[in-house]
């Protein structure tokens, strides 16, 4: 198999190459990235090759990955980047197929759920988020953020991952000092601010049908002392759940978003979502791909990496589907610099 494997310097993707390069030895990985210093690239044994591109925006972008698709006789991609995401499906919408084989949700999907403002109008007016606005930087009269969401609120950059402009505010004086701040954000999500658990769900849709999902609490963040929010985008001490009300929930609410938009969830797509004081589950976000700990999460029985190489090679009959319960209270923990350590609870040591 020759798989090609874009944005080698994120995580995500590194979880990826590595998690297929551990079970398909005889596997080829071509890694591109539009970042020289792409990490990935100089991982000793990630990847066969390692390929610099353009960025999905330049014009050339696609003349360098179709001759690299033609090159290197690409079976299939694995696309993570969400910008590449959406190239991909604007490609699918004017040529009506992928240059090779991949599996990435509907364009259509990918353009409400990657922009935390549009999701947030998808789902208003149901329970399926909290109170939620948009604000957009240069915007003078900010006392509508005290009448419809009010203080403590949840402020964040509309497009990006992580914890990207993110931060709990106490008063308007504290807006005020953080969009000057971020004055380069030209757009913000404000929302109640919730207190309960950061949790998380993974789900494989292929042709609307659902065929798993699985959940884990995002307990505590990588570096997140630094963090004025105390908020990253990656966690670094998760615990595998058995939840049946979140899975349950995800699965209602694509749901809703498949008659809202009117097209079939297809793909993965990955839930953040937080509890609010009575526990009651609210979606903060929605990403069209695999989250950063897929690598993790296949260790412990749910291996979409597996399922995804399975559907694209026609052998979807082999994926084992329904909800995913793990066999034991499975933890993991996370750095910067260092692999992610996969433990039973009982594991760790007592103080």
């Amino acid at each position: 198999m020759n798989i090609l494997i874009n944005g080698i310097g994120g995580p995500t993707p590194r979880s990826i190459a590595g998690a297929i390069r551990a079970k398909y030895k005889d596997a080829k990985l071509i890694g591109v990235d539009s970042n020289t210093k792409a990490l990935g690239f100089y991982m000793q044994d990630l990847v066969d090759e390692s390929i610099v591109i353009p960025r999905a925006s330049s014009d050339d972008y696609w003349p360098t990955l179709l001759k690299i698709i033609e090159d290197y006789q690409i079976d299939f991609a694995f696309v993570q980047p969400e910008a590449e995401v959406t190239a991909w499906g604007i490609y699918f919408e004017q040529h009506g197929q992928y240059p090779c084989p991949v599996l990435i949700p509907p364009l259509v999907h990918v353009n409400y759920l990657m922009n935390k403002a549009k999701m947030a109008d998808l789902l208003q007016g149901t329970p399926y988020i909290p109170k939620t606005v948009t604000l957009w930087q240069g915007t003078q009269d900010l006392s509508f953020i005290e009448h419809e969401i009010g203080y403590p609120c949840w402020i964040r950059a509309s497009v990006g991952s992580g914890g990207l402009g993110s931060l709990k505010l106490n008063s308007v004086k504290e807006l005020e000092a953080w969009l000057f701040i971020h004055k380069e954000v030209a757009e913000f999500t404000v929302s109640e601010f919730l207190t309960g658990r950061h949790l998380a769900n993974q789900m494989l849709y292929l042709d609307g049908a659902l065929i798993k999902n699985a959940g884990l609490h995002c307990a505590a963040y990588v570096m997140a002392d630094i963090a004025p929010s105390k908020v990253t985008g990656n966690t670094s001490y998760g615990k595998f759940i058995n939840e049946t009300q979140l899975l349950e929930f995800c699965e209602e609410v694509m749901h809703f978003i498949e008659k809202q938009t009117g097209v079939k969830a297809h793909g993965v797509y990955s839930f953040d979502l937080k509890e609010d004081a009575e526990g009651n589950l609210k979606v903060t976000e929605i990403n069209i791909r695999h989250m950063a700990y897929t690598g993790i999460m296949a260790q412990v029985g749910f291996d979409l990496i597996e399922d995804t190489i399975k559907f694209l090679s026609n052998r979807t009959s082999e994926i084992v589907k329904g909800r995913h319960y793990y066999d034991a209270d499975y933890i993991f923990l996370r750095d910067v610099d260092s692999r992610p350590i996969l433990l039973k609870e009982t594991d760790l040591l007592s103080k």
